[in-house]
């Protein structure tokens, strides 16, 4: 076996954690890949709590390191990092990081893109607004970030059924099953593909 080296990953996360510690778990005895850390914006963010029970490094920045960027980029050389992970993180990553990580920097978004992207439009937004339409299916699309919000190139995308008698929170249930599922799988075969 070759012993190449493990692609480093950085996860930005701003709530509980919960696709984030997937893919902890996903990458723990993996030759490929390895989560260097996760990184937050908020103090009280869950995801925070489930690095520490990984044994994954962790660090808050406050809203305005990433209006400069320059300290979080400062981090993430310092982790050797080879890949940034957005999983469920709410702020617009700064354009000096997306441009020293081209085409490695992943989101995941609660819906089927182009429906129901850009500012504002994360989390029960979504749901409420899929809700609201009426549709017969969501889902989730993970893709690479640039600099406009849930514009960069569509990696992958999953879909669900649903119906109008759902409530938003269960429609979430659906939709969190498929991030769960997905998520680290694409971004196992994308780091095999396209970064080792």
């Amino acid at each position: 076996m070759t012993s190449q080296k493990k692609t480093k990953i950085a996860i930005l996360a701003s709530g509980s954690g919960s696709n984030a510690e997937k893919i902890m778990q996903y990458f723990r005895n993996s030759q490929l890949a390895e989560v260097a850390c996760v990184i937050s914006n908020r103090k009280k963010a869950g995801v925070l709590e489930r690095a520490e029970r990984a044994g994954i490094e962790s660090r808050v920045f406050p809203k305005e390191a990433f209006e400069t960027a320059e300290p979080i980029l400062d981090y993430l050389k310092e982790q050797a990092i080879d890949l940034v992970i957005l999983a469920g993180f709410l702020l617009k990553v700064p354009a000096e990081i997306i441009s020293e990580f081209p085409d490695k920097i992943l989101n995941i978004h609660p819906a089927l893109l182009p429906k129901y992207g850009g500012k504002g439009m994360y989390g029960h937004f979504v749901h409420d607004a899929v809700l609201k339409n009426k549709d017969k299916e969501t889902g989730i699309t993970i893709h690479l970030v640039n600099e406009n919000y849930d514009e960069g190139n569509v990696l992958f995308q999953a879909s669900c059924e649903i119906n109008p008698e759902m409530s938003a929170e269960e429609i979430a249930a659906k939709v969190q099953v498929l991030e769960h599922q997905h998520f680290p799988k694409v971004i196992e075969s994308y780091i095999s593909e396209k970064i080792s």
